[in-house]
C-alpha cells in the first residue's frame, strides 16, 4: 500500500490519540492531523500553486508545519522536495532548478534565521496559508476525518490511481564527496523500507519517535516523517538534533521510547540528558557514522538502552540493514545484534561482497565492494541517466563501501571506497586512522563534536599525502598522537607525518550532523597544496 493510503488509515485509528508534536508546543491528533491535511490542500489549490507544478520545494525544519505540508502535498498528488537548508544559496538554487521548482514553502520564523531568496521560485509562508484556511476547509476536513471509511477517502482523493512505482519525493544527496544529486525514490521505495523496519522492531502505538533528523535527510525522511504518518507511532519533533537540553525536556514530557540519531548527537544527549528524562527510552537506532564502542557501552551505562546501529545510504531509502535489541525481535528469532557490526540485511533484499575491480563475487568473511539489491534501491539519479547506470547495475546497487559478511549474515563495514588512500601500491583507511586518533584524543573528556577528520592530497612521490585536521589538542602533541599509533600496531605507512596536522576550530559537518567529506577536502587542499 502506498504511504498516502497508509497515513489516511494511520490518522484514523489514532483518532482523538496525539500523532505528531513539536517543541514550539503545536500538537495535533491523528484525527485533527487529517483534516489540516485536506483543508490545506484545499487552500493549495486555491491559486497558490497551478495545477502542473509537479514538484514542489518545502524549507521547513521538523515541525508538525513541516509534517503538514509533506502530507497536504502527498494527498494532492505532488512531489514534496524537501530542501537541504545547510547548503548554499547557490547549490539550493541549483536543486530548484534541478527539479524544475517554481514555488517553495517555508515559514518566516525559518526565513528570519535562514534567510534564502530563490532565483527562479516564488516563496509562500506557511503563515499565510493558515491564514487562508477558511472555516468551510475546515469544516470538509473535520467531516472527511471523522465521517468517511478510509475507502471512500481513496476515492475523494483518488489515491487508488497512485502507483507504488510513482514518484514520492527527491531527495539531494549530503554532497559530502561532491556535488548533490537528486535522488528520485518512489513510494515503493520508502514503503517497503517502512515494512522492513516495522518487522523488525514491532513498532506499536505506545511508541514516541524523537523527531529532531531533517526531512531533508533521508534518515528523517523516512524514519520520522514517513514512519510515523505509516504506522501508529507518534513523534514530537525539533528543530535543532544538538539541543540536547531540550531533546531531554521533550523526552520526559512525551514519554519518548525511539530515537533516530548519529553518535555525534547520542554523545550530546550524553552530557546533557539525565536518566530521569529518557526514563520511557527503549530504543536507539543509530546511522551515518560508525559507532564506536566506547559510546554504545557508556550510553547503555547511563541510559540503560545500548545503541543499535544500522547501515544505509539515500539512495537505499535509506535503511539497508539493522541490528536488532533481543526485546524487540519475534519470539524464537536469531539473535539480531552485534556491538561492532551493521546488523544483517532488510528483509527482502540482498547484499553481498565483491571484487571491487572484477566484481567477481567474494563469499563470506572476505572484505570487498558491498552491493545491494531489494525493493528500496532507488528509482535513479534525477536527470543524470549516466550516473544512474554506474550505481545500478542488474538490478544491483553499488554502495561505494568496504565490508564484510559473517557466516551468521552480520555485516561489518571496514571503510569506504572513496575514503581509501593508495600510498606507495597500498590501500590506506582513512576512517581506522581517525577511529584511533579520536579516541587518543577525546581521552576522558567527553565532547560531543568531531574531534579528528582524516583525508589526503595529492603527493608527486608517494601518490598521496595523508592530511589530520583536528580540534584543540589541550595537553596532547603531535608528537605523542604519533607516537601512540605506532605503539597501537599501525603500518608506517598509515602514520601521518608530522607536518600534516592542521589545527581548525571544527571539523567541517553537514546538517546531519554526518562529517562534510567535501569541506574537509577542500580545507585540506586550500593548506596542504601548493598549486603545482
Amino acid at each position: 500500500m502506498v504511504p498516502h493510503r497508509m497515513f489516511v488509515r494511520r490518522c484514523q485509528s489514532a483518532g482523538n490519540r496525539q500523532k505528531v508534536v513539536d517543541s514550539s508546543g503545536k500538537s495535533l491528533s491523528g484525527t485533527r492531523l487529517l483534516a489540516g491535511t485536506v483543508a490545506l490542500k484545499r487552500v493549495l489549490n486555491r491559486g497558490v500553486l497551478a495545477a502542473d507544478e509537479e514538484m514542489v520545494g518545502v524549507l521547513v525544519p521538523p515541525s508538525v508545519g513541516g509534517a503538514l505540508i509533506n502530507t497536504a502535498l502527498s494527498l494532492d498528488h505532488r512531489v514534496a522536495v524537501n530542501l537541504n537548508y545547510t547548503l548554499s544559496p547557490d547549490v539550493m538554487n541549483f536543486c530548484i532548478s534541478e527539479c524544475g521548482i517554481k514555488t517553495v514553502v517555508t515559514s518566516r520564523a525559518f526565513m528570519e534565521k535562514r534567510p534564502f531568496e530563490p532565483d527562479d521560485a516564488k516563496l509562500v509562508y506557511l503563515e499565510d496559508l493558515a491564514q487562508q484556511v477558511s472555516f468551510f476547509d475546515k469544516l470538509v476536513g473535520g467531516y472527511q476525518a471523522k465521517f468517511c471509511s478510509p475507502e471512500k477517502l481513496d476515492r475523494i482523493h483518488d489515491l487508488n490511481s497512485i502507483q507504488p512505482e510513482d514518484l514520492l519525493t527527491i531527495i539531494f544527496t549530503s554532497g559530502s564527496t561532491g556535488n548533490p544529486k537528486g535522488v528520485k525514490l518512489s513510494n515503493r521505495n520508502v514503503s517497503s523500507n517502512i515494512g522492513a523496519v516495522n518487522e523488525l522492531f514491532h513498532i506499536t502505538e505506545k511508541d514516541v519517535i524523537l523527531g529532531v533528523l531533517p526531512f531533508f535527510h533521508s534518515f528523517g525522511y523516512t524514519g520520522t516523517l514517513w514512519l510515523t504518518m505509516s504506522l501508529e507511532a507518534s513523534s514530537v519533533y525539533h528543530f535543532n538534533p544538538l539541543d540536547s537540553r531540550t531533546v531531554g525536556t521533550l523526552s520526559d514530557e512525551h514519554d519518548v521510547s525511539i530515537i533516530l540519531a548519529t553518535p555525534t548527537f547520542l554523545r550530546s544527549y550524553m552530557r546533557r540528558c539525565t536518566p530521569e528524562q529518557m526514563h520511557h527510552l527503549d530504543l536507539v537506532i543509530v546511522g551515518a557514522e560508525k559507532l564506536p564502542k566506547d559510546l554504545a557501552e557508556q550510553f547503555k551505562e547511563k541510559f540503560g538502552v545500548e545503541p543499535t546501529e544500522g547501515y544505509g545510504t539515500t539512495e537505499l531509502s535509506p535503511v539497508a540493514s539493522m541490528n536488532v535489541p533481543d526485546h524487540r525481535a519475534s519470539e524464537g528469532a536469531d539473535p539480531g545484534t552485534r556491538l561492532g557490526t551493521v546488523g544483517k540485511v532488510a528483509p527482502g533484499s540482498e547484499i553481498k561482497v565483491v571484487d571491487p575491480d572484477s566484481r567477481a563475487d567474494l563469499g563470506l568473511d572476505t572484505e570487498g565492494l558491498l552491493m545491494y539489491r531489494g525493493p528500496n534501491v532507488m528509482v535513479g539519479y534525477l536527470n543524470n541517466d549516466e550516473a544512474t547506470a554506474e550505481k545500478i547495475r542488474d538490478g544491483w546497487y553499488d554502495t561505494g563501501d568496504m565490508g564484510v559478511i559473517d557466516e551468521e549474515g552480520f555485516i561489518t563495514i571496514t571503510g569506504r571506497m572513496s575514503r581509501f588512500s593508495k600510498i606507495g601500491g597500498e590501500m590506506v583507511p582513512h576512517i581506522k586512522i581517525e577511529q584511533e586518533l579520536e579516541r587518543l584524543i577525546e581521552g576522558e573528556d567527553e565532547d560531543p563534536m568531531i574531534q579528528v577528520a582524516v583525508t589526503a592530497v595529492p603527493d608527486a612521490r608517494k601518490g598521496e599525502r595523508l592530511i589530520v585536521l583536528h580540534r584543540p589538542l589541550g595537553d596532547k602533541t603531535i608528537d605523542g598522537l604519533l607516537q601512540s599509533l605506532s605503539d597501537l600496531g599501525l603500518p608506517n605507512i598509515w602514520i601521518p607525518s608530522s607536518d600534516s596536522f592542521l589545527e581548525v576550530e571544527e571539523i567541517p559537518l553537514l546538517g546531519t550532523g554526518k562529517m562534510d567529506l567535501k569541506a574537509v577536502q577542500q580545507v585540506a587542499t586550500d593548506n596542504f597544496t601548493d598549486g603545482e
